[in-house]
């Protein structure tokens, strides 16, 4: 007789489905902490954060570095400027490359640090044109000439044939002393 122990192989799929329920309930661990949000349009490169205090008069400045830069006084500063709800900062003439951009409030606390690509690459111009008056011409012909009825019949007789030679053929296949 053979004993089999349920709990002992059930337990790890209880063990994985109790992670997964607790890691679900967590939610990410970036949106508990303070952050920026970057974004690019051609060459201008912008920041916004609603992290940043005003001490002073002043919200904090942002940094925008190269690769080859690693300190945030290196880079091209920008004092942030905004309401208690919001602040941003923006860089104009940004050359294409990637760059580091962070933000560090007028308390020395660092917002946020996050990458950007800048492209000045456009999106293509999409202009309108007119529809074709004929629909779609596709296929062998059939989309772009209008058959009469002459034409419909005779392809109709032809599928007609087709299925009564199937059905012979395969009455015949059936059995095979008939003809």
């Amino acid at each position: 007789m053979r004993t089999s122990q349920p709990l002992l192989r059930s337990g790890p799929v209880l063990a994985a489905s109790a992670a997964l329920a607790v890691g679900l309930t967590a939610g990410p661990a970036a949106a508990a902490g303070p952050g920026i949000s970057v974004s690019t349009s051609g060459s201008t490169v912008s920041v916004t954060t609603s992290v940043c205090s005003l001490v002073n008069g002043s919200w904090g400045t942002a940094s925008l570095l190269t690769s080859s830069q690693t300190n945030f006084t290196q880079g091209r500063q920008v004092p942030l400027t905004g309401t208690k709800s919001g602040q941003s900062a923006a860089w104009q003439n940004v050359s294409p490359g990637t760059y580091t951009v962070i933000v560090v409030c007028s308390n020395n606390i660092t917002a946020g640090t996050q990458s950007v690509v800048v492209s000045t690459r456009t999106a293509p111009t999409i202009s309108a044109t007119s529809s074709p008056s004929h629909g779609v011409m596709g296929g062998l012909g059939g989309g772009t000439k209008d058959y009469g009825p002459i034409t419909f019949a005779v392809g109709g007789a032809l599928v007609g044939t087709a299925m009564i030679a199937t059905g012979w053929v395969l009455r015949r296949r059936s059995k095979p002393y008939r003809l």
